[in-house]
């Protein structure tokens, strides 16, 4: 009761010492309101048939109302301030369209504008001559008798030199020309191209470092001395230096050339400031809804290394992790190998057990474009205990649980040929893992774990087809291991119409146990297409299989179906998708997930 009262206190003296303050304000914003509020005409176009009245609408600026807002006037409205050059930009318009000889007349009221078009003959393509020594067909969108518009034509002259760009011909001479005849309204087009030789990039130099050694910004650059010249280098090149979290500016120019080669001058200003801080309400996929805090010491004692500590709660799991990354700690030729340690603490809720571990991790990490690669040592403490009022029926072997002291090197490696990261349309993806657990005395856990996992994606017209397919085997030599190493099913990135980790050995297509196995094996399929603007639709199906034994790829197949939207963000799509068991609809899922999967 007098907490209340002391928050309701606080809050009136708060209200009444910003009173005057908030009052002023208020004024302030209805005066610049009205400042900012411009008188406007009701507008009408006639006589128009080639171009849409909503592209009209647009390019002159003109406002209406969007479908929600359903309490305005549907009739369209101009800008007062608009109107003294109404008349200049509808000629430019339809001349960026093809209508060099359109008519358009404004009349103006008290409350109209009144806009009377008369299109006349557009002006169409006659003729397209090509001539050149690099095939520039297929880039060339335009056809005999299609309306001729300029915005078209640069497009595609844009295009032929971002193809010559990548194919790493820098030295072209590209010709390309308009002649419009605007009395018979015909336009001939004429593309001269010769490609001329190839270019390569030359040597790489930097401008601006103070605590960072050139060796590692050097070890981030894809495009390397020697290589051939290609623009994605150039590209691939700004990511990579930008996600090494030690610059506030990053400036790559490439317009010096000396003999087809092409000097790269890289030019970049350190952080200014170091300390991050992130903290919040979190999700993950995989674990769900929670609280997330991450600090972060960016350039840390110079040369680009990063110090992390990063902790999470969620009802599945809790975690707190320390991590620190060298880049280029050292060379072997050409390649920069960075150094990466973490050491960490979580506690993991399955469905038969909870696993809680201890951590220490060090491991040698190569990247570029394309494959990454680690290969590192660890050492773990696990400590699996069962969980209470656990269904016996479903435990197919008794589950492993005590104390676990791991030791295993471990290699890891991905290789993607996927045309984006975040929301990929067409190519492969590959990756696979492998450890191998020490016998270091006689009480040890001994075993070799290994998986691999392929995607493939591939689009037509609208429609995405995507699939993955993953396999793993777990091969026990000397003593038992703890559950948590063994295979599990479940969740976005295995079978959803169950949850994360729920599934372990599949005893027949509708029912599993609660223990791990030894073999897994898993299929997804799945289609996108776009439904309206970002929003898509997704059907999809996930074959999961998890035997008792090792190396055996003979046991059941929990199947199941759905569907689902996706929302595409700047971050990755947004996804909600519904799943069921298609022997058993009873048995279903609803996940949530951020990012793609594909």
């Amino acid at each position: 009761m007098y907490y209340k009262f002391l928050l309701i206190l606080i809050f009136s003296i708060l209200l009444f010492a910003d009173t005057n303050e908030t009052t002023q304000k208020s004024y302030a914003i209805f005066e610049k309101d009205k400042k900012i509020v411009h008188a406007s005409h009701n507008i009408a176009f006639r006589g128009f048939e080639g171009i849409e009245q909503v592209q009209l609408q647009e390019a002159m600026g003109v406002d209406t109302p969007s479908f929600i807002e359903f309490w305005k006037s549907d009739i369209p409205k101009i800008k007062d301030k608009l109107l003294p050059t109404l008349s200049d930009s509808l000629h430019a318009f339809y001349e960026s369209e093809g209508y060099y000889d359109a008519n358009c007349s404004v009349d103006i009221n008290d409350t109209w504008v009144l806009v009377n078009i008369k299109e006349n003959q557009p002006v169409r393509i006659k003729d397209i001559n090509i001539s050149s020594d690099y095939n520039i067909t297929q880039l060339i969108t335009l056809n005999s008798g299609d309306i001729f518009r300029a915005k078209d034509f640069i497009n595609i002259k844009n295009s032929i030199v971002e193809a010559l760009l990548k194919e790493g011909y820098c030295s072209y001479d590209l010709d390309t020309k308009a002649y419009v005849d605007l009395d018979k309204a015909e336009v001939d087009l004429r593309f001269i191209l010769t490609k001329g030789g190839y270019c390569t990039f030359g040597k790489v130099t930097t401008k601006g470092l103070e605590r960072i050694d050139e060796d590692v910004v050097v070890s981030r650059v894809r495009a390397r001395e020697g290589k051939r010249f290609n623009i994605e280098m150039i590209q691939e090149s700004y990511k990579s230096l930008y996600n090494l979290d030690a610059f506030d500016m990053v400036s790559i120019r490439y317009d010096r050339k000396y003999y087809n080669i092409v000097p790269i001058d890289i030019k970049v200003k350190e952080l200014t400031k170091k300390n991050y801080f992130m903290g919040g309400l979190s999700y993950d996929t995989n674990v769900g809804a929670g609280i997330r805090a991450e600090y972060t010491r960016k350039n840390f004692f110079g040369d680009a290394q990063k110090l992390k500590i990063r902790s999470s709660y969620t009802k599945l799991e809790q975690l707190l992790e320390f991590g620190h990354i060298v880049p280029a700690f050292f060379t072997v030729g050409n390649y920069s190998i960075d150094l990466a340690s973490k050491i960490g603490y979580s506690n993991l809720e399955y469905e038969g057990f909870m696993e809680e571990k201890g951590y220490v991790q060090a491991y040698l990490a190569y990247t570029n474009e394309k494959l990454h690669i680690r290969a590192g040592f660890a050492l773990e403490n696990i400590d699996i205990s069962l969980r209470d009022n656990v269904d016996e029926d479903k435990v197919i072997q008794s589950i492993n649980d005590g104390t676990f002291l791991l030791a295993y090197p471990f290699l890891s490696f991905t290789y993607d040929r996927r045309d984006s990261k975040l929301n990929p349309k067409d190519g492969y993806y590959l990756a696979g893992m492998v450890e191998y657990g020490l016998d270091y005395d006689g009480d040890s856990s001994s075993y070799l774990k290994y998986s691999l996992e392929g995607r493939l994606i591939y689009t037509i017209t609208k429609l995405t087809l995507s699939s993955v397919l993953k396999a793993g085997i777990v091969d026990e030599m000397a003593n038992e291991l703890p559950e948590s190493k063994l295979f599990f099913g479940g969740g976005s990135y295995s079978n959803r119409a169950y949850g994360y980790n729920q599934v372990g050995i599949i005893i027949s297509p509708k029912r599993y146990g609660l223990d791990g196995a030894f073999t897994m094996a898993n299929l997804s399929l799945e289609a996108n297409y776009p439904i309206v603007g970002n929003l898509y639709g997704a059907v999809f199906n996930d074959n999961t299989m998890l035997t008792i034994n090792s190396y055996d790829f003979t046991g059941d197949i929990l199947s199941s179906a759905g569907f689902g939207v996706r929302y595409v963000t700047p971050i990755g799509p947004i996804k909600l998708d519904v799943g069921m068991n298609v022997n058993d609809p009873s048995q279903y899922g609803i996940g949530f997930q951020i990012g793609q999967s594909f």
